[in-house]
């Protein structure tokens, strides 16, 4: 099975070929991202109606070098996919639209993807990981554990009841004057700074609950850097490293308390694995600080490579690959979703309104 997906919730205009054996294992023939990050540069985050034009342009010649990568035509598609939610509504409609035409005028199945599930099962394209299994979601729009049962079965345990992480790092590197984007440019200066300069807040640590809170360690953050104004280059590295431990000792908080929940709850699973997804994901602090606490907790740690982390069209193909093989098929009159959480069930905690749970 080959499966071509589409990939523009965001700021990556992306396309990939994916193949899916009968055994279900996979491939990635074709995986081409190409980054918007200079057209947003000068603004310091992501302007949806740039991005949308963005998409616009350069996304039937991100298809064609996909295609031509992967070695094949788009006759030789089982099935077209694209992200149809959650991200910028603009960019989603770019991406589902052309899906939709390229799978009506080639007489191909259509699947509108999520881009959260997409995320949630790229381990099972790269680790051929079996369910049940943990996911830790750590991206610029959301910050969730979710519990994976199996394709279309997530339970949300966790969500953040304010900012995304990713959101608090690319807010912490443009108050601090660093490039965008800001995540991997705050771990930058944090790699020559002292984690102990600075006692910022671990919001909701030591709490029952799963969920996660940013938005007061965000405050404290900018009240340090106001009192320090104006800021040298060692201030700078010495609140990204606070920052960056701060948010260590949080996430290993709330997943060491969902690691428990997850030994009572499937006590028989010899090995259980935590997935670690997401843009956020990528950094290596965090992931370093997560591994420590699943080998500690007798749970394997699975983190896809950093390029299948971030934004791609490779994951989307892959969970229209898994949804394809139950035999899923969209109709052409779907629409973008701009909020579509990966638990429909679980109860809205932040962002309800008529577009929609945001999570």
């Amino acid at each position: 099975m080959r499966v071509l997906g589409i990939e523009t919730s965001c700021d990556e205009t992306a396309a990939a070929v994916v193949e899916r054996d009968s055994t279900g294992r996979g491939r990635i023939l074709a995986d081409v991202v190409l980054s918007q990050i200079a057209e947003h540069a000068a603004f310091g985050g992501v302007v949806p109606e740039i991005a949308a034009r963005a998409h616009l342009e350069a996304l039937d010649r991100v298809i064609a070098a996909a295609l031509h990568e992967s070695g094949l035509a788009l006759s030789d598609m089982d099935c077209i996919s694209a992200t149809a939610g959650p991200g910028l509504i603009g960019g989603l409609i770019v991406g589902t639209m052309t899906g939709k035409a390229l799978a009506y005028a080639c007489g191909k199945p259509f699947l509108a993807i999520n881009h959260l599930e997409a995320h949630a099962l790229t381990p099972r394209l790269t680790e051929g990981l079996s369910f049940p299994y943990l996911l830790l979601l750590v991206s610029g729009g959301h910050t969730q554990i979710v519990l994976v049962r199996g394709v279309g079965r997530y339970e949300r345990w966790g969500t953040t009841i304010d900012d995304a992480l990713g959101e608090a790092f690319d807010k912490t590197a443009k108050l601090l004057g660093l490039p965008y984007p800001g995540g991997p440019a705050v771990e930058r200066a944090a790699a020559d700074g002292n984690p102990g300069r600075f006692v910022f807040p671990r919001p909701l640590k030591g709490e029952s609950r799963l969920d996660f809170s940013f938005s007061g360690l965000k405050t404290a953050v900018r009240q340090a850097a106001n009192e320090l104004a104006p800021l040298t280059d060692a201030d700078v590295a010495d609140i990204c490293a606070s920052f960056q431990a701060a948010v260590a000792d949080t996430l290993a908080d709330r997943v060491a308390r969902a690691l428990n929940r997850f030994r009572e709850q499937f006590a028989a699973k010899a090995t259980p694995a935590l997935v670690v997804a997401g843009g956020v994901a990528a950094n290596t602090t965090l992931r370093a600080r997560l591994d420590a606490l699943c080998h500690a907790s007798g749970f394997r740690l699975v983190a896809p490579p950093p390029r299948l982390c971030t934004d791609n069209a490779a994951m989307v193909g892959w969970a229209a690959a898994e949804r394809f093989a139950r035999g899923e098929r969209d109709a052409l009159d779907v629409a973008p979703r701009s909020r579509w959480p990966l638990d429909e069930a679980a109860a809205p905690l932040i962002g309800s309104g008529r577009r929609g749970a945001k999570a």
